[in-house]
């Protein structure tokens, strides 16, 4: 074992944080590896160290130390080089004896992290306010309160070349889905990336390709996480990242919030309906408004057009161009809204906005209708997050096919769009499910909410149901 501990320390050599604490034992000479940033120094002191200094005779070997001498709750034997490194980096205590081939491994983690707190990307009004945090140990925790159930599977993955990331897979044995499971699982472990730093790695690698449609859920929310779980899902955690993602995701999911769930019924469908028609409004509205107004004159009542033309008067530009500038312009304000300080960020959003609109449309570079439709659409964004990116995208596909062709080039832009949606898939799921079978599930929890009772069931037995 003195090869090993040579290997350690050349390795190891200009990291001042990697300890390595030799000791005379009964024994022999036994050297413990840890790092004390990463490890509780105090624990190893009072209950690896001394005890193992004090060893009386008839302790004569490794496995003797494990079974009488240390009072850990997770000792494990380790046979291999490559097993140190990991376990040391996790944080763990490797004790080295010199004079045997094996190796003991003691969980003694214990670092600063992030406490928990409530999340800034999905607020409720009524609900838990817990978050996930950068600790995947904090984050499994958080999902075991509230799943309670003795098949609630916590499968640890690891994934970056070099980095050697934790990624823990947590679903329900039994009813998630094996093939669900096969599937994250090789597309996790063929990952060949040198490092692993953010859970956007492994949702590049799981979702559809070629599309700006989120086909993972993603949440800070440990109740929704469980919720999921609980439906039969896979959740994936990283270490470091306070996001989980859940697999498979459906598209009307998109419109469904946590308050949804904890809110009255009736109010809640009352949001939905909000939702869709704000999703409709943010990709269908500048297109449309730019077809009617660019070729089809005659669906516009002639008062209204007349109005149209006074405020378009003084416009140097095409009514495309007016608005794809007005557009980028949002977008402009909206980022920096997003990347300023908090205390500073909303206040200039709302001041940007303002000065942006009202010297845009009094220097004719917009009329006021233009500016009117373009900030409906964009207002509507922010109602359905999970689709801000891809509406913002096929907003302006439907505009320039709007731009080209007039009311055909917005009735092709919308099919293809339908078209896209329903061509995706969720790991290996159909993105658009359950919408093809409606007869079977009704409107339980489609487009509109129904009774608690009646909604909370394993989304994969159904579906089994329903095809057999």
């Amino acid at each position: 074992m003195n090869n090993i501990v040579n290997t350690l320390k050349d390795n190891f050599k200009n990291a001042y944080d990697v300890k390595f604490r030799e000791i005379k034992t009964s024994i022999g000479d036994v050297t413990i590896v840890f790092i004390d940033t990463l490890s509780s120094t105090q624990f190893i002191s009072e209950f690896i160290i001394k005890p193992m200094e004090r060893m009386t005779q008839d302790i004569k070997n490794l496995q003797d130390v494990s079974d009488r001498i240390l009072n850990i709750n997770d000792v494990h034997k380790l046979y291999e080089l490559q097993e140190v490194y990991t376990r040391v980096l996790m944080g763990d205590v490797v004790i080295i004896a010199h004079n045997e081939s094996t190796m003991l491994v003691c969980d003694v983690k214990s670092f600063n992290r992030r406490g928990i707190g409530i999340p800034d990307t999905e607020q409720v009004i009524k609900g838990p306010r817990e978050g996930f945090t950068d600790a995947f140990v904090d984050n499994v925790t958080l999902i075991r309160r509230r799943v309670r159930n003795e098949n609630l599977k916590t499968e640890v993955l690891s994934a970056g070349v070099k980095s050697h990331t934790t990624v823990v897979l947590v679903y329900l044995k039994g009813i998630a889905p094996e093939k669900l499971l096969e599937r994250i699982r090789g597309a996790i472990n063929s990952i060949e990336s040198p490092f692993i730093l953010d859970i956007n790695y492994i949702e590049e690698k799981l979702k559809s390709k070629s599309t700006t449609f989120d086909t993972l859920g993603y949440t800070e929310k440990p109740d929704i996480a469980s919720a999921r779980i609980m439906e039969g899902r896979v959740c994936v955690l990283v270490d470091g990242t306070p996001f989980a993602i859940t697999a498979p995701h459906f598209f009307m999911e998109s419109f469904q919030m946590a308050d949804d769930y904890y809110l009255n019924k009736y109010f809640s469908n009352f949001n939905r309906i909000i939702r869709w028609l704000a999703f409709f409004m943010a990709i269908f509205l500048p297109g449309l408004y730019l077809a009617i107004t660019t070729y089809h004159f005659s669906l516009i009542p002639s008062l209204f057009i007349f109005r149209m033309a006074v405020n378009r008067a003084g416009v140097p530009f095409p009514a495309v161009v007016e608005i794809l500038i007005m557009m980028f312009l949002f977008q402009l304000v909206k980022e920096a809204g997003l990347r300023m300080p908090r205390a500073v960020g909303s206040a200039m959003s709302i001041v940007a906005g303002l000065i942006l609109g009202d010297a845009a449309v009094g220097a004719g570079i917009a009329s006021r209708i233009t500016l009117v439709i373009v900030s409906i659409s964009m207002v509507s964004y922010f109602l359905v997050p999970k689709l801000y990116t891809a509406t913002s995208t096929w907003s302006i596909i439907i505009v320039l096919f709007s731009a080209f062709l007039g009311l055909p080039g917005f009735y092709i832009g919308s099919v293809l769009l339908i078209v896209h949606i329903a061509s995706l898939d969720s790991c290996g799921y159909n993105f658009v499910f359950p919408v093809g079978t409606l007869r079977k599930f009704k409107y339980k929890d489609i487009l509109f909410r129904g009774d608690l009772k009646n909604i909370s069931y394993c989304i994969f037995e159904r579906e089994d149901e329903n095809e057999g």
